[in-house]
């Protein structure tokens, strides 16, 4: 795919995707899973080209920004990255408890997250 918001859309691969719809979970666990997935992606990929004058928040709120113009939405927009900054948030905090740097998760670890999170 070749612009952008293409590019967004297929950061999971079909292999992830039927490795998370194999699993033995309910059908909420599976969607919240590929939804932590895919921000993690997403993360990923804004903070591959950091910039050291700019915080990771600067970077995403910049990012939703971006992706929102198309809907010319202000409420969009910050709703939007209200519900990304709270799953960076989810994942930074998790990451630091198994000890994990947030760009080394895996699948596995969100499925450990997601699981430990149904138990509370």
């Amino acid at each position: 795919m070749s612009n952008q918001s293409n590019s967004f859309s297929t950061l999971l691969s079909d292999e992830t995707i039927s490795n998370i719809a194999q699993l033995n979970l309910s059908i909420i666990q599976k969607h919240h899973i590929r939804l932590l997935a895919h921000c993690l992606e997403i993360f990923k990929e804004i903070s591959k080209n950091e910039t050291p004058t700019f915080t990771e928040d600067e970077l995403l709120r910049n990012w939703c920004v971006k992706q929102s113009q198309k809907f010319n939405d202000k409420n969009f927009n910050e709703l939007f990255y209200e519900q990304m900054s709270s799953a960076a948030t989810k994942l930074k905090n998790f990451s630091a408890t198994i000890g994990k740097n947030l760009k080394e998760l895996d699948i596995d670890d969100l499925i450990l997250l997601v699981k430990q999170n149904s138990d509370n």
